[in-house]
């Protein structure tokens, strides 16, 4: 059988990289983008656009949520009540999906971004406030995240699809998490390392990501995609 694993990548969060091209260029050789929602990043004129070009490409839009904290770019964990985390998905959610339905698209899953993402893998009071946003609709999307998470645990437990999620250009503990970005060598800047960990890693998830602002990413997906295609293994959406 041949093995399938989705490529994504996060956008909507740079003007100068998109004024640039080349996150439009990321659009051309992945199949899902998690898309800023306005909160750590971007604008909405930024993420209409980024929409739009989505959906030209045929990308699947997923809502990459995350603390509102423009000055550490949502890579600092911020102390939110339960209640008030709920909230703030539902309303980052619901702003992402009136501007991709004005841009012709649909909003698919969702991926928490930087220290969110991390936080609700072992926290078990923050990843109950995204299952519950998620859950507050009658058909919740998918939720993204790291194998192990306490997060999936839940959202599978409600009945939500969970998305199990490598990344190819960050470097992992012996434990199986990532090294911090602060340490030499956490992200992966080689073209041909970073593939062949996105390789090894795609028998085990169903998602792979590259971050637009590691350096080289242009360059890092194209040569995933060129070692996972010489592989038999294909590229789709886990849509």
């Amino acid at each position: 059988m041949t093995r399938r694993v989705d490529l994504n990548v996060d956008l909507g969060e740079n003007r100068a990289r998109w004024e640039s091209g080349e996150d439009v260029r990321l659009l051309g050789l992945v199949t899902s983008a998690n898309v800023c929602c306005g909160a750590y990043a971007g604008d909405d004129d930024l993420i209409r656009a980024t929409c739009e070009a989505a959906v030209a490409h045929d990308v699947a839009i997923g809502a990459q949520v995350g603390y509102r904290d423009r000055e550490g770019f949502g890579r600092r964990e911020v102390d939110l009540a339960p209640r008030d985390l709920v909230d703030e998905v539902r309303h980052q959610l619901d702003h992402l999906a009136e501007l991709a339905d004005a841009a012709g698209g649909v909003v698919t899953y969702l991926k928490p971004h930087g220290a969110l993402y991390h936080r609700i893998a072992r926290d078990p009071h923050q990843a109950e406030a995204v299952v519950e946003a998620l859950l507050a609709d009658g058909n919740p999307l998918p939720l993204v995240g790291m194998p192990g998470s306490i997060a999936l645990e839940m959202a599978e437990d409600a009945g939500i699809r969970v998305v199990h999620e490598g990344f190819a250009d960050r470097a992992y503990t012996a434990e199986g998490g990532l090294v911090p970005r602060d340490q030499p060598g956490a992200v992966l800047t080689d073209p041909d390392e970073a593939a062949r960990q996105a390789l090894s890693l795609a028998e085990s998830v169903d998602s792979l990501c590259v971050h637009s602002d590691s350096p080289e990413a242009e360059a890092l997906l194209r040569r995933v995609r060129e070692v996972l295609a010489a592989h038999d293994v294909a590229i789709e959406a886990f849509g």
